[in-house]
């Protein structure tokens, strides 16, 4: 999960003033607030909107740039591919978990989700990767609870602690709006699976008020090939995770997902092949393709040699990959002494080092938080 640190968010807060923005931010600093027990998609469609807007300027991307839903918006596909997933939840199998229960009736998967949409925070964010923040910020949408449930994760209070408010899914279309209205350059859902149906239908709604921004669908790159090809076509933009190569270290650390590797790497091939290589527009934005992140952890837990292998081996060799320098221990990470402290400058170099020597030619090198 690659959420705004809470210092991160005051930053944005802090830009946001000074340019004299007015947003209405959804804090993650505070609490939960009292929870929508509505779990019919019927009614869910049907909450006020409250926060929806109308697209008051276009926001700053090519002016002959088209995102790829909106095609299937305007043959009615869109909204129905939400509804296959929605029906999914059912017996939900919309992650790798394939949990089973009906979160339609209200029960909680192994992600800590309902059917009962739940956003921790919409705003700009100035700290994704440069081709997604432009000028104007990526319009981010984070959503609460996850399906991975790292021990170090940064946001473990929104992840796995259940921070956030109950929205509907006509507030977040709303939202999708209006980050465009503010000039931000795409549409940016942060850990979306279990969110899945409902952002398909957001978008749908949007799409109808005039969104046009690229989707952006960040993830942890744990996901099942069936739910993937449904967003074939609807996704501009995969930026997930490739955080292990090797699942022990994965059931370790992420709550015995031992199916991450194999599933993570038939996920990326799927990616690559719905929307290509990424490669930024001679404005220097991204607009569609494969965005690839890889967290260096100490003690090479995350086997970065094994990782950047599989990619220049599997995808182009011009594969975007942000190799990342910034973990940090939190959450449960000091009960594993291997991963208790930070990463060391070595052990980061040397992960450049095996990029390069494996071919990759597209890399994004992080600036020393050593």
């Amino acid at each position: 999960m690659n959420m705004q640190t809470r210092r991160e968010f005051a930053k944005s807060c802090f830009y946001l003033s000074i340019t004299g923005l007015s947003i209405p931010i959804l804090s993650p600093f505070a609490g939960c607030k009292q929870r929508e027990t509505s779990s019919s998609l019927t009614d869910l469609l049907d909450q006020p909107q409250n926060e929806v807007v109308k697209t008051a300027r276009a926001a700053k991307i090519d002016s002959n740039f088209e995102p790829a839903y909106l095609k299937l918006h305007h043959s009615g596909e869109l909204k129905k591919r939400g509804q296959m997933l929605w029906d999914i939840m059912q017996n939900c199998q919309l992650c790798p978990r394939e949990c089973g229960v009906d979160r339609i009736a209200g029960e909680k998967g192994f992600c800590g989700a309902s059917a009962q949409l739940e956003i921790s925070s919409y705003h700009p964010h100035f700290g994704e990767e440069r081709p997604l923040v432009g000028k104007g910020g990526s319009g981010t949408i984070f959503f609460s609870n996850c399906g991975l449930r790292c021990v170090f994760c940064i946001n473990w209070e929104i992840s796995q602690g259940g921070e956030g408010t109950a929205r509907s899914i006509e507030n977040m279309a709303g939202m999708m709006l209006y980050l465009q209205k503010i000039g931000c350059h795409n549409i940016n859902v942060v850990t979306p699976t279990h969110y899945s149906a409902h952002i398909i239908l957001a978008l749908d709604m949007a799409a109808a008020k005039g969104l046009r921004l690229p989707l952006v669908y960040n993830t942890c790159g744990w996901e099942r090939l069936e739910i993937l090809k449904t967003l074939d076509g609807i996704v501009d933009i995969y930026l997930p995770d490739f955080k292990y190569s090797d699942g022990k270290m994965a059931a370790k650390y992420s709550s015995e997902a031992e199916s991450y590797v194999e599933a993570t790497q038939a996920a990326l091939l799927e990616m690559q092949r719905q929307v290509g290589t990424a490669k930024p527009a001679p404005d220097g934005l991204m607009y569609r393709g494969l965005m690839i992140r890889h967290l260096v952890m100490p003690n090479d837990v995350s086997g970065t040699k094994q990782v950047v292998e599989w990619i220049a081996e599997n995808l182009p060799k011009d594969t975007y990959l942000n190799i990342m320098s910034q973990y940090r221990p939190m959450y449960k990470a000091f009960d594993y002494p291997e991963i208790s402290r930070r990463l060391t400058q070595q052990e980061y170099s040397q992960s450049v080092k095996w990029a390069k020597q494996a071919g990759l030619t597209n890399l994004e090198i992080q600036g020393s938080p050593f």
